[in-house]
């Protein structure tokens, strides 16, 4: 199984063009949020549209500079994985939008709590834990090598990492802090950073599947 892990396109539609390839060769796409360009949200909507276009199995959340009731435009789309579960292939998929709240000049800022309150439908039936379960937030977990600001601050969120904690996904696909695109583990998941695509980057996952279920084979960062 390959994924093609993309987030913070921010309207660089020519660089969705430029990753004709990639999207030809994965079995799906995990998208970490912000469609919309920094300051405008009109833009969101021809880089959504771009998108969806090239493939035909998009799992996505929101980001911060998207606004929150963009969720529609994913819904009818249907690629959206906030605050719901999708499944693929045995693999169930699960996501949080938007960013925590620090500037407060983006529209889809929400406090920690929030963030993490997305993922609550995995627990509603009592389970614990999930197998075989790959989670989108676009704002990072605190503390890892994917929430480092330019100045070394690890800016991520504490709930978020708890959730993970709490959880084990296989795969954490996050985006939000361009400058530290990288990969990281917390435990037992695997947590991925691509960069922002708008920079040009992105990476791939591929996964395989044996008598235990799935696991990760291949995780690289990627640049155009």
């Amino acid at each position: 199984m390959r994924f093609l892990v993309i987030s913070d396109i921010h309207g660089a539609i020519e660089n969705i063009e430029k990753l004709s390839l990639e999207f030809e060769s994965a079995d799906a796409v995990l998208f970490a949020g912000d469609f919309a360009k920094f300051g405008d949200v009109e833009t969101g909507e021809p880089t959504l549209n771009a998108l969806c276009k090239k493939h035909d199995e998009i799992f996505a959340v929101l980001g911060n500079c998207d606004e929150p009731s963009f969720i529609e435009k994913l819904e009818k789309n249907d690629i959206s994985v906030e605050k719901t579960v999708a499944f693929f292939d045995s693999l169930a998929i699960c996501g949080s939008g938007g960013g925590s709240k620090f500037t407060l000049s983006t529209p889809n800022e929400r406090s920690d709590e929030e963030l993490a309150s997305d993922f609550n439908v995995l627990f509603s039936d009592g389970n614990e834990k999930w197998e075989n379960l790959i989670a989108i937030m676009h704002n990072p977990p605190k503390d890892t090598k994917c929430d480092m600001i330019a100045n070394g601050m690890h800016v991520g969120s504490p709930s978020l990492r708890a959730f993970i904690e709490r959880a084990e996904p296989l795969a954490v696909i996050t985006g939000h802090i361009h400058e530290s695109s990288g990969i990281d583990t917390l435990g037992k998941t695997v947590v991925i950073n691509p960069g922002s695509l708008a920079e040009g980057k992105y990476a791939i996952l591929e996964l395989k599947k044996d008598a235990d279920g799935w696991r990760i084979s291949n995780c690289v960062l990627k640049q155009l």
